[in-house]
């Protein structure tokens, strides 16, 4: 958990010390975060105890209630591995596209962001994920890389970030740079609906789709949804907050109720059943994570985590850790001991 704290505090303590700390200041400003940055930075990576009642002595966790009621939805999301190439070739003739250059965003009137094109002077909808399957971007967006499976693909776009294993061993991690600004749909959804599928889990989409490769592409083009990637480097995907996620200890929220960058106590349950009660950090968003009580739990790299991530849809709760000098002025939430 520390790795992941102190990721968050070199972001944060880079600010100026009266700049505030989510919406309506939910976490406090800079200053309120520089002793427990401080205490964080003097435990030792392996010294639980010490982290333990580092927790208890600089943050106070209040429980998130909507509504009266604790209880929340928390699913799993990992970073997906492709084999690919820097060059179309071979089997490798699905492109991964970086940040068109006709691509503009701007601040819609409810506050959130458009993403559009200039067309004649106007700004207009960007192309959806079928217009842009179909060439419509050709001319604007360079790929990136290369990959094999669409399906693969598909998936990639819908966990955000991800690395391409290169032909010769290297690897080549992406980010997220932009999207079309279209509405995100399942594509569980897009297959239950259709009566297509019972297992609605990501692998069990995964592997129905593999297996009717001729209904895939049209499929999943319903999802109006594209993704726009740039490479990056570090320790890990860069989750919305700005650092690097931390397997097992990141988790993406709603920021309009969960400051990005606050610790969270989670209390729910692993897809085996195992209870899973930990502390992670607040460092990620996703376009289906929406409420007050939702959580996408970081799972890691590779196929494991891709299966505990799919699997994934469990109840739970979790308690916002603020610093104590914020916690006297919250008057949002209830304060309950984990």
């Amino acid at each position: 958990m520390l790795p992941a704290l102190n990721r968050t505090c070199d972001r944060v303590l880079k600010q100026p010390n009266d700049k505030s700390i989510g919406q309506n200041g939910m976490g406090g400003t800079v200053a309120d975060w520089y002793s427990p940055c401080s205490a964080a930075r003097r435990v030792g990576a392996n010294d639980h105890e010490a982290a333990r009642v580092m927790f208890e002595e600089w943050f106070v966790p209040f429980l998130a209630v909507n509504n009266g009621s604790a209880d929340g939805l928390f699913t799993g999301y990992f970073e997906p591995e492709l084999a690919g190439s820097r060059t179309k070739k071979g089997r490798f003739t699905v492109p991964i596209l970086g940040k068109p250059r006709d691509l503009v965003t701007r601040k819609g009137a409810d506050g959130s962001t458009e993403s559009g094109r200039m067309v004649d002077g106007r700004f207009t909808p960007y192309p959806s994920r079928a217009e842009i399957e179909a060439g419509a971007i050709a001319a604007q967006a360079t790929p990136l890389a290369w990959v094999e499976d669409p399906v693969d693909a598909h998936i990639l776009h819908i966990q955000g970030s991800g690395r391409i294993r290169l032909e010769d061993g290297s690897v080549l991690r992406l980010g997220v740079a932009a999207t079309n600004g279209h509405k995100f749909v399942g594509i569980s959804k897009i297959l239950r609906e259709r009566g297509l599928i019972e297992d609605t889990s990501m692998p069990g989409v995964r592997a129905w789709l593999k297996a009717n490769p001729a209904r895939a592409k049209a499929l999943m083009a319903e999802n109006p949804r594209y993704v726009f990637y740039t490479p990056i480097s570090g320790d890990g995907p860069v989750g919305s907050e700005g650092v690097a996620l931390t397997a097992g200890r990141s988790m993406a929220v709603d920021p309009r109720y969960v400051a990005l960058g606050l610790p969270l106590f989670l209390d729910t349950v692993e897809p085996s059943g195992q209870p899973l009660r930990r502390l992670v950090m607040a460092q990620d968003t996703g376009a289906a994570i929406k409420g007050p009580i939702r959580g996408d739990f970081f799972w890691g790299t590779g196929e494991e985590a891709f299966d505990k991530a799919g699997r994934m849809k469990s109840p739970g709760r979790y308690w916002i850790l603020l610093p104590q000098r914020r916690s006297p002025r919250i008057a949002m939430a209830e304060g309950q001991n984990p």
